[in-house]
């Protein structure tokens, strides 16, 4: 199964919910469109204001994953450097990074694919 075809539609229609397997609150996620096979999915990802991932550590994964915040910052808190509303990351399978910070709240939109 590949991710569903979509025209455009409005994405309010899609729910947040809390990320699951965070161990911090203040994240929530919009999954526009996904495949439960491989585990591709596109989503919003909302901080709220004052959120830390500290408890979730550094962040490892095995897909590709596409970043481009939408709206506020984050603190990078391993590399010690703020990243703002129009800058972009592509991270390749094994690439670390955070934890954060988003002292005002910050929005990205991310897509995440596995290794082709």
């Amino acid at each position: 199964m590949a991710k569903q075809e979509l025209e455009f539609f409005n994405v309010t229609s899609k729910p947040w919910r809390d990320v699951p397997g965070s161990k911090c609150k203040g994240m929530q996620e919009r999954i526009l469109t996904g495949d439960p096979n491989s585990g591709d999915y596109t989503r919003i990802l909302r901080f709220d204001p004052g959120t830390d991932t500290t408890p979730n550590g550094p962040v490892v994964h095995d897909f590709w994953e596409e970043v481009y915040i939408v709206e506020g910052s984050l603190i990078d808190l391993t590399l010690n450097q703020e990243f703002t509303a129009g800058q972009y990351a592509c991270r390749p399978p094994g690439m670390w990074h955070g934890p954060w910070k988003a002292p005002k709240g910050c929005m990205t939109f991310e897509v995440r694919y596995t290794k082709q």
